[in-house]
């Protein structure tokens, strides 16, 4: 079976990667992926999946699928990009193509492409061997900012699934043990009353000085919360540029993160009251909206462990000489000047461990529906730091294209071994049913996706 593989995709390598360094040359923030959805949609077509497109009422959210019946399959791409990271490729110093402009910083120009390789050899091979069952590969926009997938669970999209499998690129391979951070973004705006700020300030009522007090508060706070929490903050508004006007308005953005989802509800309360006390204090008034939210990871034991199976049987990533020029180029840009040991090329092992990474990813919500495993695989050089320029100089490269073809095929076999063994998709759901969890959206019904100002 994976000589097959093999052989279906070395046979449209050039064709996936084509797609991949497009999408990378290409970079669009949340819910704007108008270029990389039409990509891979156009691809799915062209490669005999039926496509049904604006899942969960979102632009850029789609998916293309084939077969019938169970197991059913499910591949979660993403594709969007990050802001202000534009970056020329092999370039080792810090050079934008576009000053400002967004770029792909976490690999995900090759998320969605590598998702659709695995499902086109699962479907050859399904063809081949007449077997029943549905591969569905996902588009699923705004990771990064917007949570798509959460807004997308939300709505049901994937409930249809016995299984969902995602697949991200690192600087080493990995079968996911551990959670990830639950996660609520939330806006604060603060309204004041301007005034003179040098003849009248008793007059005004300073908006800013509220963000200002906030973030005092939210400061304090935080020796009084679970030790994995995470709070971030950036001010969207400041109340403008003019020191001589008591600022009317100001605007603060949240990320509140910790290891499971009630956990943020509670900081996310007492943060609120913190907003409440600091408009107190300056006499202005206040509100909150929440902009999106994730929940924690849930891993599968059983999807574990015979994804490390299948990664054995495929073997070590076969990383090419001209993979390895990029590493070495970028090698000392991520602090190994001497640029040893630049490449992961291991077959990993499956191993639980019960804590949460610092990192949040919208996987968690689908897999708090369905049994899922996820992949990090290597495609980096050693040290590269996630969302940063010295990644975008590597994404669109071979030593991109080497990491994805690699998971490709890795998880085309995983997926064939639960199409043709169902007793394995039974007991990955006897698993996540004996959790006994049910899902619980972060995001209020009310509040929808929006796309990433530009």
């Amino acid at each position: 079976m994976k000589n097959r593989i093999n052989e279906i995709l070395e046979g449209k390598r050039k064709y996936f990667t084509d797609i991949a360094d497009y999408i990378w040359a290409n970079p669009e923030l949340a819910y704007r992926e108008y270029k990389s959805a039409k990509a891979l949609k156009d691809a799915m077509v062209e490669c005999g999946f039926e496509v049904t497109e604006n899942l969960a009422g979102i632009e850029t959210a789609f998916k293309g699928q084939f077969g019938s019946g169970h197991p059913v399959i499910g591949f979660l791409g993403e594709f969007d990009a990050l802001a202000g990271l534009s970056q020329e490729s092999l370039n080792a110093e810090k050079c934008p193509i576009v000053p400002g402009a967004p770029g792909h910083g976490c690999g995900h120009n090759a998320i969605g492409t590598g998702c659709l390789a695995a499902a086109v050899a699962m479907k050859e091979l399904m063809e081949e061997y007449k077997l029943p069952g549905t591969v569905i590969v996902y588009g699923c926009p705004a990771e990064e900012q917007g949570c798509g997938k959460s807004f997308m669970t939300r709505e049901g999209v994937f409930s249809e699934l016995d299984v969902a499998l995602a697949p991200h690129p690192s600087d080493a391979n990995n079968i996911m043990g551990v959670s990830m951070l639950a996660n609520i973004q939330a806006e604060f705006t603060f309204y004041g009353q301007a005034a003179h700020a040098a003849a009248m300030p008793h007059m005004g009522r300073s908006a800013l000085d509220a963000a200002d007090l906030m973030i005092v508060g939210v400061q304090f706070l935080r020796e009084h919360i679970v030790q994995e929490a995470r709070i971030h903050h950036a001010y969207i508004d400041a109340g403008g540029t003019s020191p001589n006007v008591v600022q009317a308005q100001a605007k603060l953005l949240f990320y509140i993160r910790a290891p499971k989802g009630y956990q943020v509800k509670e900081i996310f309360a007492r943060v609120q009251d913190v907003a409440k006390g600091a408009a107190i204090m300056t006499g202005t008034t206040w509100k909150c909206e929440i902009k999106s939210g994730m929940t924690d990871l849930l891993n599968n034991d059983v999807l574990g462990k015979v994804s490390e199976e299948a990664w054995a049987e495929v073997g070590e990533t076969q990383f090419s000489e001209k993979a390895y020029e990029v590493a070495k180029l970028l090698a000392p840009a991520v602090g190994n000047p001497e640029a040893k040991d630049v490449l992961d090329k291991s077959v990993p092992k499956y191993v639980r461990i019960p804590v949460a990474m610092p990192g949040s990813t919208d996987v968690g919500d689908v897999s708090y529906v369905v049994p899922t495993v996820m992949y990090m695989y290597a495609a980096e050089t050693k040290g590269t730091p996630g969302h940063s320029w010295q990644l975008v100089a590597q994404s669109g490269t071979e030593l991109m294209h080497d990491g994805m073809m690699h998971n490709a095929k890795v998880m085309a076999l995983v997926g064939m071994k639960l199409m043709q063994n169902p007793e394995l998709v039974k007991q990955a759901k006897e698993e996540f049913d004996s959790y006994g969890v049910e899902y619980d959206c972060l995001i209020p019904d009310d509040v929808k996706p929006e796309a990433q100002a530009e």
